[in-house]
């Protein structure tokens, strides 16, 4: 995110429960949030891709070395979820995971990597194979790599 960018008003999930775990999250700068039911939890910001106002929700996370894993489930549902809409949109991230603020490119896993990476988030939350199985679209795997020009 740009300078602007982080004076930017940020609209949180209209979701109850979501909203309500982002404001835990952010005011105690990731101390109550950093998981969610025992799964590590970050905060996730992207541009809305009609909007173009910034966005941001709480999603469960793993790791593949340096870089941050999430499923665009939506629960099992037929569509995308619409924080995955808009990172296509717009790669363009932030992320909060505990007190760190990480810049960074979202991009979706190849399907050579969703092979590997798949086992990997199904192990962090187990719904995910479950969710798998309720919807006919292939539920993709978001890789987060931090923006090298942040470090």
């Amino acid at each position: 995110m740009t300078a602007q960018e982080q004076h930017e008003a940020v609209e949180d999930s209209p979701v109850g429960w979501v909203a309500s775990h982002i404001r835990r999250y952010v005011q105690t700068d990731g101390a109550d949030g950093a998981t969610f039911h025992g799964v590590p939890s970050l905060l996730l910001t992207t541009r809305g891709r009609r909007s173009g106002k910034l966005r941001r929700t709480a999603l469960m996370y793993g790791r593949d070395g340096d870089n941050y894993l999430l499923v665009a489930s939506n629960g099992g549902a037929s569509r995308h979820p619409a924080w995955y809409l808009n990172l296509s949109a717009d790669p363009v991230v932030e992320i909060q995971v505990g007190a760190e603020h990480i810049a960074g490119r979202a991009r979706t896993a190849t399907a050579e990597e969703r092979v590997r990476l798949w086992p990997v988030m199904t192990k962090v939350f187990p719904t995910y194979a479950r969710y798998e199985k309720e919807t006919d679209r292939e539920i993709p795997v978001v890789v987060i790599e931090r923006d090298s020009l942040t470090d």
